[in-house]
């Protein structure tokens, strides 16, 4: 999943770093516009994704090792309620189950990741390779294939075998490189015969900062000021390995492409005549993707984050920076190893400069970036805390990279919104909204000239949100996740989606109004509300039209206790 702030408080206040403006991106002209009716150029490819922890369940079965998401989950106080991922959407048995809503929805493609655990129980390949996770992953991409279905790859999305975690430190040990290597290697091996698209990496700022930093991710360690930069710096160097074995060993006969999934939260200067300000954003995104884009594109760490850090770090008395740094070899090697760029986006913040002390035993990577970060309280926040929905900023990030990196190939990876809510509604119109305006934005950046060749919905199915556990969805569809069965119910973003898929964009404004309508009309009165009761799990699900529900009968039942109230005091 998604790429959430560390700090998910509601308005923060945080701290960040960077030099000067780039001169070939205009901050101070934001072009907000009004809608634009247009269809995407041919060939563009619609999906949605998952990742294995967070739908697969079978945490413990047919061989599967231990992750440090099972670890993290089963201490108590670490998630929402206690929650797992144990079972989750049982996706580990319900391939074909999923793969006929892949078709329902006309995808071109479907994003997922790869278990390393599933494949390699310690993660160790020398120890043991587990062919029944093996075969589990080659059902799933022939059914996708049998489909017309296109799968788009992950090799790692935050479940890192425990093994390594307590062996070695998990990726605070440069060893994770060659671990990596020969995870990745078995999957071009088992696999690349049929996947033309691999990333390496999902959202690696998340499973560095949340990881290794704030403690709130696997595996929950707080090694403030460094632990992030140490994981984040081994996870650059093992997906520039990745990149050149696959180029070296598998690219002219498999003729696939590596690339890594980076997220990024667009910043804005609160005041665009203010320089100060403007230099503080682009320390936010800076400090956010161009951690991880600018090494690979320009082979070094953003010149901003190495100032800010080298300073701050000789101010609190450390005799070298606490940002790693790359040899000329390391440097050369990692240039240039992305055969496209993911990227996964969900949200926006205004950027203001504001100074951090640099004392001993004060460093952490938010202070190290010298900004705050504001929200508009106008800005709509459906669901989780830290998402809210400022459609603009996708496209301000969108020409961000193109100026930056060179316009490259660009998938978009993630890109969706929550609800959280104890009845939740199939008739999710905040979705439909928030899925229109950021695709139009995204279709104004193709006009805007970025080369932008795929959009993944995030998500599928509703699943379980890491720290938050199943406390906020994401899916396209429900997940009734109190029944054993864990089914599934389209809501009504479904049918909206769809239809902008078949019309490969948006062709008029009298057109898009009728889907919107139509697709909520598909939410009857019977079926717009799902209980999120116990109860329910007892019940057999029989239709897809579900009868009045917890939620709906505790309404009438207060309602009546009420009435009775009421008469006993007159």
């Amino acid at each position: 999943m998604l790429p959430r702030c560390a700090f998910s408080v509601c308005h923060v206040f945080m701290l960040v770093l960077c030099l000067s403006a780039a001169e070939d991106f205009d901050w101070t002209k934001n072009d907000h516009g009004s809608f634009y009716y247009g269809t995407f150029p041919a060939g563009f490819s619609w999906g949605a994704g998952s990742s294995a922890y967070q739908t697969e369940g079978a945490w413990d079965k047919d061989g599967k090792g231990l992750s440090i998401w099972d670890v993290f989950t089963h201490k108590k106080g670490r998630i929402q309620q206690n929650e797992t991922g144990d079972s989750s959407c049982e996706g580990y048995y319900k391939i074909k189950d999923d793969v006929s809503l892949i078709n329902e929805l006309k995808l071109n493609h479907y994003r997922f990741s790869i278990s390393w655990p599933r494949l390699i129980p310690t993660g160790i390949k020398s120890d043991h390779i587990n062919e029944r996770g093996i075969q589990y992953y080659n059902d799933l991409i022939d059914h996708l294939l049998e489909n017309k279905i296109t799968p788009i790859v992950t090799l790692y999305h935050w479940d890192l075998p425990q093994v390594l975690q307590e062996k070695y430190g998990g990726w605070q040990n440069i060893s994770m490189v060659n671990h990596f290597n020969e995870f990745a290697n078995l999957c071009f091996e088992k696999f690349g015969n049929r996947i033309k698209y691999w990333i390496t990496f999902n959202n690696p700022w998340s499973a560095a900062v949340e990881g290794y930093e704030t403690g709130e991710h696997a595996p929950g360690l707080k090694l403030r000021g460094t632990g992030a930069y140490r994981a984040a710096h081994h996870m650059i160097k093992a997906h520039a390995k990745v990149w050149h074995t696959y180029d070296t060993q598998w690219r002219a006969k498999q003729k696939g492409m590596v690339g890594i999934s980076l997220s990024g939260d667009w910043g804005e200067p609160v005041d665009i005549s203010n320089q100060k300000d403007i230099e503080a954003a682009e320390r936010y995104v800076q400090f956010y993707l161009g951690w991880f884009a600018t090494p690979i594109f320009h082979g070094d760490y953003p010149q901003v984050m190495k100032d800010f850090i080298g300073r701050k770090s000789i101010q609190q008395g450390l005799s070298t920076s606490r940002l790693p740094t790359f040899s000329p070899q390391e440097k050369s090697y990692i240039k240039g190893t992305c055969d496209f760029l993911g990227i996964g986006h969900f949200t926006t913040r205004y950027i203001t400069q504001k100074n951090s002390p640099s004392t001993r035993g004060t460093s952490s990577y938010f202070l190290d970036r010298d900004l705050a970060e504001l929200v508009d309280p106008r800005w709509p926040d459906p669901g989780s805390e830290w998402l809210y929905a400022v459609p603009w900023g996708f496209r301000r990030l969108l020409n961000f990279v193109k100026t930056q990196y060179g316009n490259p190939m660009i998938y978009v990876t993630e890109n969706g919104v929550s609800e959280k809510m104890l009845c939740t509604e199939l008739c999710d119109e905040w979705r439909i909204q928030y899925l229109k305006d950021y695709i139009n934005e995204m279709l104004k950046a193709i006009k805007d000239g970025v080369n932008v060749k795929g959009y993944t919905a995030w998500s599928l199915l509703d699943k379980f949100e890491w720290d938050e556990g199943f406390s906020e969805r994401f899916g396209l569809y429900y997940v009734d996740f109190r029944n054993k069965n864990k089914p599934r119910y389209p809501k009504a973003s479904v049918q909206f989606y769809k239809r902008i898929i078949s019309s490969n964009g948006f062709p008029n404004q009298r057109e898009v109004e009728n889907w919107r309508r139509k697709a909520v009309e598909t939410c009857s009165s019977s079926n717009q509300l799902l209980a999120a009761d116990p109860l329910t799990s007892h019940m057999e699900m029989v239709t897809e039209i579900v009868v009045p529900t917890v939620c709906t009968l505790s309404i009438l039942l207060s309602a009546i206790f009420l009435m009775f109230l009421l008469r006993r005091r007159n």
